[in-house]
């Protein structure tokens, strides 16, 4: 069995998978008390972790290798298993290289992934399947609580779409500027990232975010929650494979 765990800036997010099968799936907040995450695991084979956020690593590692006994696997640009065309490879986020990796997997090359977590990310994936770069724009949440910090008149609005664009009321204005302003910049980024790649590229959306913005427009192609989850299966599967091939 293959613990895969998703460390996000907001979340970590873990989940148990037999081969390809999804068996159990958790979170907390990254920034909350992790000890007891794993006080319910067993039959572990191998971990696999993602992480934007250092300083967790160490605290994640070491409860591994207390409460499961393994010493997890950390994703990164020397073992992902894709070609990265950047000018530094080592900069670009893990979660974005699994992501790709999954997109290859699962879906098709050329293609955009459109990530609406913490930050609002754009990875784009060429027709010969390297990860060729993108955009990075503030979350959709980051820019509310930045809204509601620097406006003290501003009350805190849930983001749902608006049923009209105008609103008669702050609550609605608000609503309507953070759903339709970020279905501005979704459509928007991705004009501008297909006008300079080679072919029509395939849209995928991904992130708790995702179906809700998806309704709003008619560039996203594909909708997939467990992105992420789906390139750590992979790319443990490949590391695996090549641990077995060493040793044979």
């Amino acid at each position: 069995m293959l613990l895969a765990i998703d460390i996000g800036n907001t979340n970590i997010v873990c989940a148990v998978f037999d081969g390809q099968d999804k068996k159990d799936q958790w979170r907390c907040e990254t920034s909350g008390d992790i000890t007891d995450l794993f006080d319910n695991v067993t039959d572990i084979d191998d971990v696999i972790i993602s992480s934007v956020v250092p300083r967790v690593n160490g605290d994640m590692r070491q409860l591994c290798e207390t409460k499961l006994k393994i010493v997890p696997t950390f994703v990164d640009n020397q073992n992902a298993g894709i070609i990265i065309d950047l000018d530094k490879p080592a900069e670009v986020g893990a979660d974005r290289l699994v992501n790709a990796v999954a997109c290859l997997q699962h879906y098709e090359a050329p293609a955009i992934i459109v990530d609406l977590g913490t930050a609002t990310t754009f990875d784009v994936i060429d027709p010969m399947g390297r990860y060729g770069g993108g955009v990075i724009a503030p979350g959709i949440n980051l820019s509310l609580q930045a809204l509601y910090q620097a406006a003290e008149k501003l009350p805190e609005v849930p983001v749902e779409k608006p049923e009209k664009a105008i609103g008669k009321n702050t609550k609605d204005a608000m609503q309507s500027g953070i759903y339709w302003g970020y279905i501005g910049l979704i459509e928007g980024t991705l004009n501008r990232l297909m006008e300079e790649m080679e072919a029509k590229p395939l849209v995928i959306a991904t992130g708790g975010l995702a179906p809700l913005f998806a309704t709003g427009t008619d560039k996203i192609d594909v909708i997939d929650g467990d992105l992420t989850l789906k390139g750590l299966v992979h790319i443990q599967s490949e590391l695996s494979q090549k641990k077995n091939r060493k040793s044979a």
